[in-house]
Order: structure tokens, then sequence, then C-alpha cells
């Protein structure tokens, strides 16, 4: 037998095709939108959780409640933090509950920059999503449903 032994008549018929397709294209517009401020996805992702998390009030933030909010993995995001550390966008200090622990905290460099990032970021995908015109809110609901399968 020669070809794909495949489920799909034709390839636009598979979910994963297209999701991977999408995706790629997506992440290359946020690439190409947050060059300017010379974050990586990951780390812009990061840095804006940190911030959302910390918000006004100081509840130390863990790099494992860091990962748990942002669904990455706690080594990747470990390496991660530390540029962002290197960058002067984040400390990293001690922890008023766990002394194993780091309390991170956004700087008011990091915070300036996520901020200005956020808004290239969030025109970025308005741009992107345009695409799907009255289906966006279903899309974004299916989306918000495959986050938690």
């Amino acid at each position: 037998m020669t070809g794909l032994n495949t489920r799909f008549a034709d390839e636009a018929q598979s979910p994963g095709l297209l999701l991977w397709r999408v995706s790629t294209r997506w992440q290359a517009a946020v690439r190409e939108a947050l060059a300017p401020f010379e974050l990586t996805h990951t780390q812009f992702v990061l840095l804006a959780s940190l911030t959302w998390l910390r918000g006004d009030r100081d509840d130390p933030v863990s790099q494992r409640d860091l990962a748990e909010h942002a669904r990455t993995d706690v080594m990747m995001t470990s390496q991660v933090l530390r540029a962002l550390e290197g960058k002067g966008f984040l400390e990293r200090r001690t922890h008023p509950d766990d002394a194993r622990a780091r309390d991170l905290v956004p700087t008011a460099a990091g915070v300036d920059v996520v901020n200005r990032a956020v808004v290239a970021v969030e025109d970025c995908d308005a741009r992107f999503f345009a695409a799907a015109g009255d289906a966006l809110p279903h899309l974004r609901e299916a989306l918000a449903r495959l986050q938690h399968a």
C-alpha cells in the first residue's frame, strides 16, 4: 500500500492538523509582535501571568503557582524565569511561608515592558482572529472547553 493510512478523505477534515496549522501561524504572528520588546512568547506569557497574579496585592507567587497558572512545565518555567531575571524583569525574593520556594515579583521594568507588550499581543490577536468573524465567540467557547479536556 502507498500513501497515508488515514481515516480522513481530505486533510481539511482533520481537526488536529487544522489546529496545528492555525497555531503555527498564530505563534509566528505573536513572535513578530513581541520582537520589539525582545521577549519570547513563553517569556511574555510567564511575565504577563506573574503580573496578573501579583496584581496590587502582596500575596506570594511561587514558581509552582506560576507554572500552574500558565500551564507550563515547572522545569522549563525555571529556565525562563532565570532569563527574565537576567533581563531585570523579575526578582526572586524569600518566600514568607516556604523556605525552599521563592516569591516571584515583577520589577518596575518588567511591569512596564509586559504592559506595552500586552497591547501589541492583543492587537495581534484581534487582527489574527478577525478571520473567524461571527464565529469568534463559538471558537472561544470551544477553545475554553478543549483546554480542560
